[in-house]
């Protein structure tokens, strides 16, 4: 068994086991993450929301309907990917995550980088975004995701000393409410592409 393996299979019992938080309560299951474990991208949404909840898979709604389209219109298959969220619960009528929330559940996430050093972090949403930016330090992390999407940051790990491109994307759901968006969503899909590309 490959040792990330392991690592990413303890996170799970330990999420599984999780009470940091109060949405332990409230959850059917958990949405630790799912795909390539030595994937070259990894996506980070928000949080789970009621289909994920139902089923622990993450985006496997109609947002995830979206992300699927996205990824075929550059040529990358969904199981070469590693998709997670901020949450790995979901909040109550797919509400905001809560400050404490992110506290809590985020360690999880973080470890689940070091352990998957992908090449590209994709970053769904403001959320996910104003997260990650903060957590390496990105002096624009607090900009809105309309300013920040498509654009490339070249972050490091404290942990490990591994580098990263993090490239801030809009989260799929804009997309179900507006079609019109699913092409500033397109041209955003082909940086990761170009990033992938000069990263063989």
């Amino acid at each position: 068994m490959d040792p990330k393996d392991n690592l990413l299979l303890a996170i799970k019992e330990e999420v599984i086991n999780c009470k940091k938080c109060e949405l332990y309560k409230t959850r059917t299951l958990p949405v630790i993450g799912q795909g390539n474990h030595n994937a070259q991208i990894m996506f980070i949404g928000e949080a789970p929301g009621a289909n994920e909840d139902k089923t622990g898979v993450p985006f496997c709604g109609r947002s995830g309907q979206v992300l699927n389209l996205l990824l075929t219109s550059v040529a990358i298959r969904r199981d070469n990917v590693y998709i997670a969220n901020i949450l790995k619960d979901r909040p109550p009528q797919n509400r905001q995550p809560a400050v404490d929330e992110i506290l809590a559940c985020t360690p999880y996430l973080l470890r689940q980088i070091d352990i998957i050093e992908p090449t590209v972090i994709g970053t769904l949403g403001n959320y996910a975004t104003h997260f990650i930016l903060e957590q390496f330090g990105v002096a624009e992390s607090q900009l809105g995701i309309s300013q920040l999407r498509g654009k490339k940051f070249a972050v490091k790990s404290k942990q490990t000393g591994k580098s990263y491109t993090v490239v801030p994307l809009y989260h799929p759901a804009v997309a179900v409410y507006n079609s019109h968006m699913f092409d500033d969503l397109k041209k955003d899909f082909q940086v990761i592409k170009e990033v992938l590309d000069t990263h063989p």
